[in-house]
């Protein structure tokens, strides 16, 4: 005659124990794959146009920066301050469009291939075909003159009325910048240095660009006083 075996008090809070450290282990693997499927895809300036932008204005003011550093002088430390600020801002433009926070584009506007030939940039601007090349540099081109061939255009991240930065042209000087992918313009004050031929502040860039959009790569810049 068989006997039926019954567990003792123990053994079956040892059972009980062990069926529930399994369980919790599948609800912690369970959580943890959810965690990861919701986990955002950080995007790089190769991916995404927006996060190229926002790379590159980064990179143009940490050069600014350097510049000030390497050459100081009795302006420096406030414009590094601002400067600094204005890259707190960028970084934080880069969370909020999913790109990788903190990539930097130093070179990257002089690595930009060429905008479309002269002749269309002309016709497409007004200009009539007929703008003339300067061959003596950027900063002595006469009003009216097609200048920074070839350049792409996106903003320093400052604030304020729409102004413009740049290296090659003193305060003052004023540039027409129109974006050839909208054909929207907006004439501008050179008003601070940066580390590019020019870069719009956010009101002048908000002025041109094509929503969504940080990078501007076919532009016409005029020098018009």
């Amino acid at each position: 005659m068989s006997r039926r075996r019954t567990l003792g008090p123990k053994k079956k809070l040892a059972l009980l124990l062990s069926a529930a450290t399994v369980a919790g282990g599948g609800a912690f693997v369970m959580a943890t794959t959810s965690n990861a499927a919701q986990t955002p895809t950080v995007k790089s300036a190769a991916d995404s146009t927006v996060c190229q932008g926002l790379a590159t204005a980064l990179g143009n003011n940490q050069k600014f920066i350097e510049g000030q550093r390497a050459a100081p002088d009795a302006q420096s430390e406030a414009r590094i301050a601002n400067r600094e600020a204005v890259i707190e801002e960028i970084k934080r433009k880069q969370e909020a469009s999913g790109c990788a926070v903190g990539e930097s584009a130093q070179g990257s506007q002089a690595g930009q291939p060429a905008a479309p030939s002269q002749p269309a940039q002309d016709e497409q601007a007004g200009g009539g075909g007929d703008a003339a090349q300067n061959p003596g540099g950027d900063g002595a081109a006469a009003a009216g003159e097609q200048v920074c061939n070839g350049s792409t255009v996106t903003l320093s991240g400052e604030a304020g009325a729409p102004a413009a930065s740049s290296n090659q042209f003193p305060a003052g000087t004023k540039l027409k910048v129109t974006n050839l992918d909208n054909n929207k313009s907006t004439t501008v004050e050179v008003t601070s240095v940066s580390g590019s031929c020019v870069l719009l502040n956010d009101a002048a860039f908000e002025q041109v660009r094509e929503p969504g959009k940080f990078l501007i790569r076919r532009a016409v810049i005029e020098k018009v006083g």
